[in-house]
């Protein structure tokens, strides 16, 4: 029985046996995978330029899905995929270059929280793209969102900054609303997993031209264990098996719920970063990642029958 035979027959044995609980628990391990790739990308960045790094992590994910889903994705690619492939990848590229960039100069939790700002702006990009009017809450939302930003902005004393690592990470949040965005139209006319196949392709080749031409070339630190484990980590937990699982998860736990329990990546991301890498988080940083939070779960949450009828 070949590999891909096996996995299929591994997942019909989980979609029949898995409980909604277990299920939840496996969104909630997906998060704190995402959660936790923040810390090691900070810590492999001390050794690994970052476009370096994002290739490793982009051809990894790409090998893993070749692996277990080749028979799927081949027949899928053909020149109609060609235009999404670009779209798709370069907003992957945008989001992923400038998460990682930004990830130099400021702290794990701190980027995790402006990045997580793309579920509120994601409605209002569907709205450029698909005309897809944003409801109020949504407008409630972002500014709830925006007054977040503000207060994770001010420094001691009072004064409001932010620096180029919290601009790009703001970056990383719009761009990756269009990446979203148009993931969702075009998963709708192609196969998913070959689009999400031709994502990391696009996207590692971009990383990988991009760290030929404007970063330094490996060298032996790439090789120290800790190094090393952590590349392994991102491609292999934080990608590949936090997807594996998310998809699973998505399978018998009603979307409304799996988003709130995967916005907790931000939460894992400032915890794992206050207890490992020593982050400081001031009273205004905590207020802004409450309000940021609250704004991310506003945009997530959908009202039920129940609180429809006593409004």
């Amino acid at each position: 029985m070949s590999l891909v035979d096996r996995f299929s027959r591994l997942r019909s044995q989980w979609s029949r046996s898995f409980s909604p609980n277990l299920a939840r628990l496996m969104l909630l391990a997906c998060a704190a995978l995402w959660g936790g790739s923040y810390l090691l990308a900070k810590f492999a960045m001390e050794a690994i330029p970052p476009q370096w790094l994002m290739a490793l992590r982009m051809f990894g994910a790409c090998l893993c899905m070749l692996a277990l889903f080749h028979r799927h994705i081949i027949p899928n690619l053909t020149p109609k995929i060609i235009i999404p492939a670009v779209v798709v990848g370069m907003t992957y590229w945008g989001t992923m270059v400038t998460q990682t960039v930004g990830l130099q100069t400021i702290e794990p939790g701190r980027s995790a929280f402006l990045t997580a700002a793309y579920c509120v702006l994601t409605p209002f990009v569907t709205w450029i793209v698909s005309k897809n009017r944003p409801k109020i809450i949504n407008l409630i939302a972002g500014v709830v969102c925006l007054i977040g930003v503000g207060f994770v902005s001010l420094k001691p004393g009072g004064s409001l900054s932010l620096g180029v690592g919290d601009w790009l990470t703001i970056g990383t949040a719009i761009i990756f609303s269009f990446n979203l965005t148009f993931l969702g139209v075009y998963a709708q006319r192609f196969d998913p997993i070959a689009i999400t196949f031709v994502q990391f392709a696009v996207a590692g080749t971009l990383f990988l031209l991009g760290a030929v031409f404007t970063e330094p070339t490996p060298d032996a630190g790439w090789l120290a264990g800790p190094v090393v484990a952590s590349v392994l980590y991102l491609f292999l937990g934080a990608t590949m098996s936090a997807q594996i699982m998310q998809n699973i998860g998505l399978a018998h736990v009603p979307a409304s719920q799996a988003s709130i329990i995967m916005c907790t990546e931000s939460l894992f991301a400032v915890s794992f970063s206050a207890l490992f890498w020593g982050e400081r988080i001031i009273w205004s940083s905590m207020v802004g990642f409450a309000l940021i939070f609250a704004a991310v779960l506003m945009s997530v949450m959908k009202p039920t029958r129940h609180s429809l009828h006593r409004n």
